[in-house]
């Protein structure tokens, strides 16, 4: 089977408009309709150009479908259980998977085709996200840090020059991405931040340090927020491009985490690192405006993270109780357990229609919004961790051993609570943004 790539060259991967015969009497009717349709159309393909990549277009069922097809061969193939759980277990990720990931084209679903992206939207990107945390959920959440947090970062606010330096081999996978924002001192509340960029001859000097970095340990290029006038609060945030081979640049450390084990995670050091100007994304100053809508988007990708971890623990969950007897039968005829088996699949559910209603206003609509971006990841992580705990609830003792990957699955669900803004963050967003809606409504 050709690689998604090379689908997508050959368009197999594109909307197809079917030709419909009309009968005469119902000509008209059937042109008015025809011209209706391809007005929407267009204004669809309008709106979402501006946080698309160029040639957009909103991919139908049947793209979502085929590309989940290709999203699981890829992992069958390379990602089966042994290497999650050996990834789990070394606390390492494998290194070798950058390549192939490129090859398969995922790492760049949301990047323009000149520089070897996909162009397929965010449903596209949340379907990949989703079908790899399945599998692993520290291969995943390597993977979003990679092609959401660095390199969708670089395609929507990066200079030409920007995006035909750096993203061609982010998305091959022979450069590694991050993106450098939360502080020891400054996680929920980012705009304390204290890392600065001094202005110098040429461009600026950063020092200061950030810390629990998804791929911190392995990056090549780190997209990095600090403060170029550190007493105008948000007013003077601004982010970088950093090559990590700059001198004064370093990884202190790398962390031992409890879940996400596979998924490198480290404390950056800048000493004097110096950043070419041309290296400035977006404006001065404007770091916040990049920051903000990077992490709508981030929460919405993020969000297909839990519905895969969910969908692991059925795959653990639903065979097992099947497979088990007690009493003369198996488990899965009694009805408390039948419960709960119902209560984790209607979560799963529920979270999906969510993610990919949200997505969709993204992609045919260009509507991002806030409320539903740290929503859709507010309900999906917090029924992951549920439903991880039921999938060990319905094993029993063989839940509670290494051998089962339940404990890895719970471990890490755990994350999205945390992570790209805790739960308590995420209502707060919410609510603001409401305050916002009915303010400017002058309610």
């Amino acid at each position: 089977m050709p690689s998604l790539k090379t689908a997508r060259a050959l368009g197999r991967l594109r909307p197809v408009v079917a030709t419909v015969i009309t009968p005469p009497s119902f000509a008209p009717a059937a042109a008015a309709a025809a011209a209706l349709r391809q007005t929407q159309t267009h204004q669809r393909r309008m709106y979402a150009s501006s946080k698309h990549p160029q040639g957009f277009e909103p991919p139908s069922a049947a793209d979502l479908a085929e590309l989940r097809e290709r999203v699981q061969e890829f992992v069958r193939r390379e990602i089966p259980e042994e290497v999650a759980a050996h990834t789990d277990r070394s606390n390492a990720f494998p290194n070798e998977m950058w390549p192939k990931l490129g090859e398969a084209g995922f790492l760049g679903m949301t990047a323009d085709e000149a520089v070897g992206g996909l162009a397929m939207g965010y449903q596209a990107h949340c379907v990949v996200m989703e079908e790899l945390s399945r599998a692993s959920g520290s291969i995943a959440l390597s993977y979003a840090a990679h092609s959401q947090l660095c390199v969708n970062q670089l395609q929507l606010n990066g200079s030409p020059a920007q995006k035909e330096k750096f993203l061609p081999g982010l998305i091959a996978g022979t450069k590694i991405g991050a993106l450098a924002m939360s502080e020891s001192g400054s996680g929920s509340d980012v705009v304390s931040m204290r890392a600065t960029a001094t202005k110098v001859d040429g461009g600026y000097l950063l020092n200061g340090t950030k810390m629990w970095i998804t791929n911190g340990p392995d990056a090549d290029v780190v997209v990095v927020y600090a403060k170029t006038r550190p007493d105008a609060g948000s007013k003077g945030i601004t982010a970088f491009i950093v090559d990590t081979k700059a001198d004064g640049f370093s990884c202190a450390r790398k962390l031992d985490k409890m879940g996400m084990r596979g998924s490198n995670t480290g404390e950056l050091v800048f000493e004097s690192v110096f950043v070419p100007d041309e290296n400035v994304l977006g404006a001065i100053d404007g770091g916040v405006r990049v920051l903000m809508e990077g992490l709508d988007l981030e929460r919405l990708v993020l969000s297909a993270g839990p519905l895969g971890l969910m969908q692991a623990s059925l795959d653990v969950a639903l065979p097992f109780s099947h497979q088990r007897k007690q009493f003369g039968k198996p488990i899965a005829h009694n009805q408390l357990l039948q419960g709960k088996l119902a209560d984790m699949y209607t979560k799963l559910q529920a979270a999906r229609a969510y993610t990919y209603a949200t997505a969709r206003a993204v992609d045919e609509e260009g509507i991002i919004r806030t409320q539903d971006c740290a929503g859709a990841i507010l309900y999906a992580a917090e029924r992951a961790t549920e439903c991880a705990l039921d999938c060990i609830q319905v094993l029993g003792g063989m839940g509670y051993v290494e051998e089962m990957p339940a404990s890895r699955i719970l471990r890490d669900a755990k994350l999205y609570e945390i992570g790209a803004g805790t739960s308590e963050i995420r209502r707060m967003v919410i609510g603001r943004a409401f305050n916002k809606e009915y303010a400017h409504l002058g309610a």
